[in-house]
């Protein structure tokens, strides 16, 4: 609420977005009319939602709190997008910061969770972080800016709550400056996650290298460094990554060892971790190309498919083709075991495991791998190699050209 005066009396172009969970019965319906006959009387535009959050958090096997985040900044995401809004201002303040702190510490946490709640995260915005509850009770007071309590807030249910009523006003009293000094300890530990970035980075370009669909991270050079795990970490963190124990157990698992968060996949693979996305599709889905005299297909890969004359393009990513040779629909698919084929330019037949042996191929790059079939026979391994059966001859009248689109 005093946020909201805050900016009424900057006269700043907002809104006002409420989220009632209904998880208090006609207490929370009594905070949506408050709200809302508040923003009349101001002509403040306000949004209301309405969330089944108890039966969600159920469903999902979720906390409440967890919950009631998502729900809400899923919610805020879609109004700035939907009204044109910049930016999502939230009214924590000081005393929430040093709740997050101490709530991380006791759950375990590097320094991202010591440094309290951040100023700004991309369109969330926090005005009030720099000031006390205590200074904005004040402030609501002399201002004379009405206010409603949450009930909850009185109960010790969650642990926020016990550290705010328990253990923080103890803290305070054998430090009546608690606040500042932690401001401070908060200062310093973002200056110390600021040089562990810089170390980081620097880091990350020497082991580090981005490949076409995956990233391999060069573990003979990242060993030399006795904090690699606190490296890997910090890399790996934003990906999803929390089974930090089966993550380092990597570096001396087999080959073909990995492990996955929700979306990402880490392999072993020799020397390297390797990182990439995980398949959106199914290993085993077919995708099926209808004969049309010119199309384009989208997806799982583009090609662009049509008949030519001209046969002077050359490109790895074009393969030219004797359409009478082809059985359509023809197939894209992912490599299966016992695969074979037979490579342009060469005599006989080779099984594509041999062929990615010997081309070096990754565990990933294996995976990444599309096929191009007519009736289960494999046309081109697509973007590397085609196979010589459907090569165009003298005796050629149609000539199919495909071509991968980057």
């Amino acid at each position: 609420m005093v946020l909201m005066y805050l900016c009424h009396q900057l006269q700043l172009p907002f809104a006002v977005a409420h989220c009632n969970f209904q998880l208090r019965g006609d207490e929370s319906d009594g905070d949506e009319e408050f709200v809302k006959a508040l923003c009349e009387e101001l002509h403040i535009p306000v949004f209301i939602e309405k969330f089944v959050t108890a039966a969600f958090a159920e469903e999902h096997k979720l906390s409440i709190q967890v919950v009631a985040r998502k729900l809400r900044y899923e919610w805020f995401e879609t109004l700035l997008q939907n009204h044109d809004y910049d930016y999502i201002l939230t009214a924590h303040h000081l005393d929430d910061s040093l709740e997050t702190f101490f709530i991380n510490f006791t759950r375990g946490t590097g320094l991202d969770g010591l440094t309290g709640i951040p100023q700004q995260n991309d369109t969330i915005i926090r005005p009030l972080l720099i000031f006390s509850r205590e200074e904005i009770l004040t402030f609501a007071k002399e201002n004379k800016v009405p206010w409603r309590e949450d009930s909850s807030n009185a109960s010790d249910k969650y642990l926020r709550n016990k550290l705010r009523h328990d253990v923080i006003p103890v803290l305070k009293e054998l430090n009546p400056g608690l606040l500042a000094a932690f401001e401070n300890t908060v200062s310093y530990l973002k200056q110390s996650q600021s040089l562990a970035e810089d170390a980081a980075l620097d880091l990350y370009q020497k082991v580090v290298r981005k490949e076409e669909n995956h990233t391999a991270i060069d573990l003979k050079k990242l060993l030399k460094y006795r904090n690699y795990k606190a490296y890997l970490f910090y890399w790996l963190h934003p990906f999803g990554f929390t089974d930090w124990t089966a993550v380092y157990n990597l570096i001396e698992a087999q080959s073909g060892k990995q492990v996955l968060s929700e979306s990402h996949i880490l392999l072993k693979n020799r020397s390297c971790l390797l990182l990439f996305p995980k398949p959106l599709i199914n290993d085993n889905e077919v995708f099926w190309i209808a004969k049309e005299p010119q199309q384009e297909v989208k997806f799982p890969l583009k090609l662009d498919i049509c008949n030519v004359t001209d046969i002077s393009l050359q490109s790895t990513n074009v393969i030219f083709v004797d359409e009478d040779k082809l059985q359509f629909p023809l197939q894209i698919r992912k490599w299966q075991k016992g695969d074979v084929f037979y490579p342009f330019g060469m005599n006989g037949k080779k099984k594509l495991s041999k062929y990615f042996k010997d081309e070096k191929y990754s565990l990933a790059a294996k995976s990444n791998t599309w096929l191009l079939c007519s009736d289960n026979q494999i046309v081109w391994i697509i973007g590397k190699r085609a196979d010589a059966r459907f090569a165009i001859t003298e005796q050629t009248t149609r000539t199919l050209q495909i071509q991968l689109q980057e």
